[in-house]
């Protein structure tokens, strides 16, 4: 199926390289079905330039600002991705920027974009560089923390549709939420377990809350069934009565 933006896409960066052999047509073809391509993020939107006019679609004129170097590429992304650059530039991986440290397309591709999931993390991935170990644990700590956060979407979302007022648990759960993506570029394993942890306590208490309104549901069905039951009889009752003065 095409993506949603595709027609808008086929810009003349897209048509020139897209049908060009080999190292000229490469970043299209990796371009295409990745998170960028999905949320209509084309070439020029990261390299710059005019992607209307073919003669000029590379001209610095035009604010065509091409590759970035390699110390650049965090800064480059971070144009868009402010808060997740500032998280990776305080970690160990982005303090070792330009001594061999990976920078954003080591782990997310150049072109090939992939969407931040927990399943970058792998050892394939990650081994790439160094043990598996340690990535391999703070994946376990997210793995279940955001299970947790799917689980209570999940509730939230169903307890809406019954129109139960959620507000204030759908608040608190986009700021753990939030709190936990922010975790993402951290790979200090003692720091992500340990907040993990807070944050699934914090989970708990939300779960904790909603399972009020499941007991509160299971009585008014409960009460619901006897006073039923309590009109069935009497109607029973009325009709037996009014046969036996027959």
């Amino acid at each position: 199926m095409e993506p949603p933006h595709a027609h808008a896409l086929e810009t003349v960066c897209i048509q020139c390289h897209g049908s060009q052999p080999g190292k000229g047509g490469v970043p299209v073809g990796q371009w295409r079905g990745s998170i960028h391509e999905e949320n209509g993020i084309s070439c020029h939107d990261c390299h710059g330039g005019d992607p209307r006019d073919a003669v000029n679609a590379m001209s610095p004129a035009r604010g065509f600002i091409g590759a970035p170097a390699e110390q650049q590429i965090p800064a480059f992304c971070g144009r868009c991705h402010v808060g997740i650059t500032e998280d990776y530039l305080k970690s160990a991986h982005g303090k070792a920027l330009g001594t061999g440290g990976p920078t954003c397309v080591t782990c997310h591709g150049s072109h090939r974009v992939a969407a931040a999931t927990l399943d970058i993390i792998n050892e394939n991935r990650c081994g790439t560089c160094h043990s598996f170990d340690r990535a391999a644990a703070i994946k376990d700590a997210m793995t279940r923390t955001e299970a947790m956060i799917a689980v209570i979407d999940a509730k939230i979302r169903l307890l809406k549709g019954e129109g139960v007022d959620t507000d204030s648990r759908e608040k608190s759960l986009f700021a753990l939420r939030n709190t936990f993506r922010r975790l993402f570029h951290e790979v200090d394993t003692a720091r992500v377990e340990q907040e993990s942890g807070r944050i699934r306590s914090e989970l708990s208490a939300i779960d904790q809350s909603l399972a009020l309104y499941d007991q509160a549901k299971q009585r008014r069905k409960f009460i619901g069934a006897i006073v039923v039951g309590a009109l069935l009889l009497a109607a029973l009752f009325s009709h037996l009565l009014k046969k036996t003065w027959n």
